[in-house]
């Protein structure tokens, strides 16, 4: 369980509210708008109005006892920018902000940012490799180069064996776990025949998976 602090109740943060709530995590929520704090109280820990550009007030929060510091205010870039420079002079251990465009996300990234969040792009990037292809289902990008997938197992694979496609050899692809009815498997052996009602979670680089699964 870790303590964050969460500045900016727009609906992107609710979002990330709710979710580090049902992960059980413990979170302090800021907005200047007390209609936002009211409606995110029954997922967060502790909730105040306040302006987080204001030193003293940030000051009081106790900065330097949060594991983890995220700026969601989307609208007023110069609060976003403001705000994320004076957690990290506060002592914000890893202080991420939110950014809509590259430029913006530049700006953050000197001015204190440890890590920069343009939730528009990540979605678009993940919707184009989604629906762009017939087999894959999911999508995490690891660096600019690689990723983990989940595919379906191509018509021509079903009945075979990992051993006799061998993408680790022909495309260097690393087979991590099989998935079947919502439940994983990861003992991955040369031996497992692929069926055509599982999914496969896949380790590569975008080129290859490109070549294999014909993206």
């Amino acid at each position: 369980m870790k303590s964050i602090l969460l500045i900016g109740i727009n609906n992107f943060g609710t979002m990330i509210a709710k979710q580090l709530h049902d992960l059980g995590h413990q979170v302090l929520a800021v907005d200047r708008d007390e209609a936002r704090i009211n409606a995110v109280l029954p997922l967060v820990t502790e909730a105040q109005i306040g302006d987080s550009t204001n030193e003293a007030f940030l000051r009081s929060l106790g900065i330097n006892n949060f594991d983890v510091c995220i700026v969601t205010i989307g609208s007023d870039f110069q609060s976003s920018l403001e705000t994320t420079s004076l957690l990290k002079e506060l002592g914000g251990k890893l202080v991420v902000s939110r950014a809509d465009r590259e430029v913006q996300a530049k700006f953050l990234l000197k001015n204190g940012a440890d890590e920069v969040i343009i939730p528009e792009k990540q979605i678009a990037e993940w919707a184009a490799i989604r629906y762009a292809s017939n087999h894959i289902l999911d999508y995490i990008s690891l660096d600019e180069d690689h990723a983990i997938y989940e595919v379906s197992v191509p018509t021509d694979w079903v009945g075979k064996s990992i051993g006799q496609i061998d993408i680790r050899k022909r495309y260097g692809i690393n087979i991590m776990a099989i998935k079947q009815n919502g439940k994983m498997d990861l003992t991955v052996t040369p031996e497992m025949i692929l069926k055509e009602d599982v999914t496969m979670l896949v380790l590569g680089n975008h080129k290859s998976m490109r070549k294999c699964f014909k993206i």
